[in-house]
């Protein structure tokens, strides 16, 4: 007699919409992100006139001394300015984190503004406060007969970036610390430790998955950055080079995709850096919600101090929206500490030239956010709510494009769409509609980590009890999943936008027409020339309200969300 023993066959059913909801983004992300970066990559390792595959390339590459120094100086660039970003970062963490401060949160919430001005609006600015016949540097000669070279070369360009994504530090690193478990420092103290040893053997290295986190975000981003250099004449970089290359020599040189290459290439590597100093190593808490850490008071020399480099640390911060506001105002401001004198000439020549700039931002970030949103959430169902094969696959796509360099993709789109065109005969790379589609693409990551996090407070119980009271699928999707989500989906939408209202180096790569101009392009411009500054600056004043405005926006719908699900609970 013979026995068969059979086992249950786990079945992953998927439905044909989910199917074809798979299809059709996969098909986009590999149209407008994997396609154009794959062809980026491709192109890097042929050779030109041929098509044969080498690695030529790279060895002309390391071979040229412009493009060794350029790649040495973007290093050097990134790895300062995560250094002076962590001693601009540091004091204001450890003093509203550890110790009772009165205006700690007031100072964190200022620490933070530096992200809603992209560093390139205000480079200009820094050059007249800091530069060589800056207010700074005048002040110091009339005074010292000295002169600081804050603004020359890569200084400037480290200065710079160094204020704008210092934030990025500031704002992991406090997390980090508040979640640090308090009996581990209280262990410290009862073996002896205390003060600066407690902090640089127990307090610090606890902090350091926030710390790391926040300082490789800021190296990807200083050394892929290609508007501030550029700005500021720097163009011994990478991503200048890149730019210019592409747009100098043209599109059939390999070496512009040498360098782009590259760009990803290190972008990886520097991410992969960070989480590999954190592995084998146990950074957990014993305790529930990690306790944090213990806040003592501070003496009346001690506050006087603390307030007076705080003070410091918010006023060097801030100097570039202040110089940046005195700009857009200034009649004449060359040789002196403060401009001349003050008029509003420059902001009405903005809104009676140049309103086609905030027009066509409005439209090209408002399309990119709703594109995001939309997608964003379908793969944020996807992954959540089905079992569906390739939905992971979307979701690693999507993400990847965090590591795709602005200018690479602004490159990757020029060499995939220029040659296909339409029956007038205009590439479709140079249409406008491009540029909404790669600031699309940037920003994805954006408000699929936002629709992400909006679904997965959507309890499945609430769908299955629309089911079972006959509803269908589509009906409770969109009756009781996409309002739940609605603050999720708001916020995600506010991001991109805001992000997308700024963004250069894609823009600056696929902009063809001045009718299509954004206002980052605008702003760019304008500030080419010493006449154009002035309009530039009002222009970067509105373009830094527009995104102030969305990341109020954005803040008051998380908060609104928060309180509903609190009142829910």
């Amino acid at each position: 007699m013979a026995f068969v023993t059979s086992f249950p066959l786990r079945r992953v059913t998927a439905k044909p919409g989910q199917i074809a909801a798979v299809a059709l983004i996969g098909l986009f992300l590999a149209i407008f992100l994997i396609v154009p970066a794959g062809t980026v990559i491709y192109t890097a390792f042929t050779e030109k006139g041929t098509g044969a595959l080498t690695f030529v390339n790279f060895l002309d590459f390391f071979a040229t001394d412009l493009f060794r120094r350029s790649f040495f100086n973007s290093v050097y660039v990134a790895g300062m300015s995560v250094v002076w970003a962590t001693l601009i970062a540091l004091p204001l963490a450890v003093l509203t984190t550890r110790f009772d401060f009165r205006g700690s949160m007031v100072i964190q919430t200022l620490g933070f503004v530096p992200l809603i001005m992209p560093p390139f609006v205000g480079a200009v600015a820094m050059q007249l406060l800091f530069g060589r016949n800056g207010t700074v540097n005048l002040l110091l000669n009339d005074w010292f007969g000295v002169r600081i070279p804050f603004m020359e070369g890569l200084n400037g360009v480290i200065f710079v970036q160094s204020l704008h994504y210092f934030p990025f530090i500031l704002i992991n690193l406090s997390t980090s610390l508040r979640n640090i478990d308090r009996s581990m420092e209280e262990a410290a103290q009862n073996l002896g430790s205390s003060g600066f040893r407690l902090f640089r053997r127990i307090v610090f290295p606890l902090s350091m998955p926030g710390y790391l986190a926040g300082a490789s975000l800021v190296f990807v981003k200083v050394f892929d950055d290609l508007a501030t250099p550029l700005l500021l004449n720097v163009k011994d970089m990478l991503a200048p080079q890149a730019y210019l290359r592409v747009t100098s020599v043209g599109l059939t040189d390999p070496m512009g995709y040498v360098i782009s290459v590259i760009l990803i290439i290190v972008s990886i590597f520097a991410m992969w850096l960070s989480a590999v100093a954190m592995r084998g190593k146990d950074y957990s808490t014993v305790q529930r919600g990690g306790g944090g850490l213990m806040r003592r008071s501070l003496s009346r020399g001690e506050s006087i101090v603390a307030y007076g480099v705080v003070g410091f640390i918010l006023l060097l911060v801030l100097s570039p929206h202040i110089g940046l506001l005195l700009l857009s105002f200034a009649t004449v401001w060359s040789y002196s500490p403060l401009p001349d004198d003050f008029t509003m000439v420059h902001y009405a020549r903005v809104f009676d030239e140049s309103s086609v700039y905030i027009k066509n931002t409005l439209i090209y970030a408002s399309l990119a956010g709703l594109i995001d949103v939309v997608i964003g959430g379908a793969i944020a169902y996807l992954v959540l709510r089905t079992k569906v094969v390739g939905r992971r696959w979307l979701d690693w796509a999507a993400t990847s494009a965090l590591a795709i360099p602005g200018v690479v993709l602004g490159i990757g789109y020029l060499r995939t769409f220029y040659g296909v065109t339409l029956p007038d005969g205009t590439p479709l790379a140079t249409l406008w509609v491009m540029v909404v589609l790669a600031l699309a693409i940037r920003r994805l990551p954006y408000a699929l980590r936002a629709c992400y996090a909006a679904l997965q407070q959507v309890s499945e119980s609430l769908e299955e009890a629309a089911e079972n009271l006959g509803a269908t699928k589509q009906r409770t999707i969109r009756r009781i999943v996409l309002p739940l989500m609605t603050g999720g989906l708001l916020a995600g939408f506010v991001t991109s936008f805001s992000t997308a209202a700024v963004e250069l180096s894609a823009t600056l790569m696929l902009i063809q027409s001045n009718s299509d101009l954004p206002i980052a392009y605008g702003i760019y411009v304008f500030m080419q020339s010493p006449a154009g500054r002035g309009p530039g600056a009002a222009l970067g004043v509105i373009a830094v309200i527009m995104v102030a405005l969305c990341t109020l926006l954005s803040h008051y719908v998380i908060e609104r969300r928060q309180k509903a699900i609190g009142s829910a609970k």
